[in-house]
């Protein structure tokens, strides 16, 4: 199920999703404090995120899924959104530093082949980060949020995926303690629910925030390389009369003593 932009839209410019940008952002920035000289990309709906580093990275783009449709961002006369297939970006190998994944691999149909292509366009010693919603987090079981939309992850799942895409998980973050509810009185409390979450580590928030790096070389099966060491052996289906006769017969110098023994034999009798 993919999402719309215009609802993204929307939901970014009321006070729940002014909360989820709040302190999503805030994780990134934290973990990203200097990207000077990088270049850096949005896949998904990733533009709310991507703003903080526009003043200090070379290069800010923001692609976006066919199936969501695409926004003119950041305002000016020049945009840097482009509507893509996340599964075959059209970009050169290694050429993005830094890569920010929002509202993608939860409806991706199939977002092994996403990761594929993310680890294709990363540079070498490259990061991702990935927000994804928490399959234990309240967010996850109402629709009234775009969160609330295709397969929510558990952390050892996400941890799974990454590593079979050839990424090495780095750290795990979760965020939006705060419940879902469109109450004045649940938003003025937002950071009393994020601080007491964080600092207890309590289980149910409403978003998973991964950091990957990428892996450089792919790893080659122990088992694989075993059987390319076994000899290939040609079935044989039935035995062969010639072939078992000749195998019976004495061959090399204990032939030729057996000969000699016989005939020194026929000569005494």
């Amino acid at each position: 199920m993919s999402l719309d932009v215009v609802d993204l839209r929307s939901f970014y410019a009321a006070p729940l999703g002014r909360i989820a940008h709040r302190y999503v952002a805030r994780t990134l920035r934290e973990w990203w404090p200097n990207t000077t000289g990088m270049a850096v990309m949005g896949l998904g709906y990733a533009v709310p995120y991507l703003g903080q580093f526009r003043d200090e990275a070379v290069r800010v783009i923001g692609l976006m899924p066919a199936e969501q449709g695409v926004l003119h961002w950041p305002g000016t006369d020049v945009t840097s959104t482009a509507l893509v297939e996340p599964a075959s970006l059209p970009l050169p190998d290694g050429c993005i530093d830094r890569l920010v994944v929002v509202h993608l691999l939860e409806v991706a149909e199939h977002p092994r082949e996403v990761l594929d292509e993310i680890w294709r366009v990363l540079a070498p010693g490259g990061r991702m980060i990935v927000v994804a919603p928490n399959r234990r987090g309240w967010w996850a079981r109402v629709d009234t949020t775009p969160f609330g939309f295709g397969q929510p992850f558990s952390k050892s799942q996400l941890n799974t995926l990454l590593r079979d895409t050839l990424f090495s998980p780095e750290r795990f973050g979760e965020a939006l303690y705060v419940p879902p509810l469109r109450f004045r009185s649940v938003w003025r409390l937002a950071a009393m629910f994020e601080a007491c979450g964080c600092w207890l580590g309590l289980p149910g928030a409403g978003l998973h925030v991964v950091e990957a790096s990428k892996q450089l070389y792919r790893p080659i099966p122990l088992r694989k390389t075993a059987k390319r060491g076994i000899p290939k052996l040609d079935p044989v289906l039935a035995p062969v009369a010639g072939r078992l006769a000749r195998r019976s017969q004495p061959s090399g110098r204990d032939g030729s003593i057996a000969r000699r023994t016989g005939s020194i034999e026929r000569q005494q009798r």
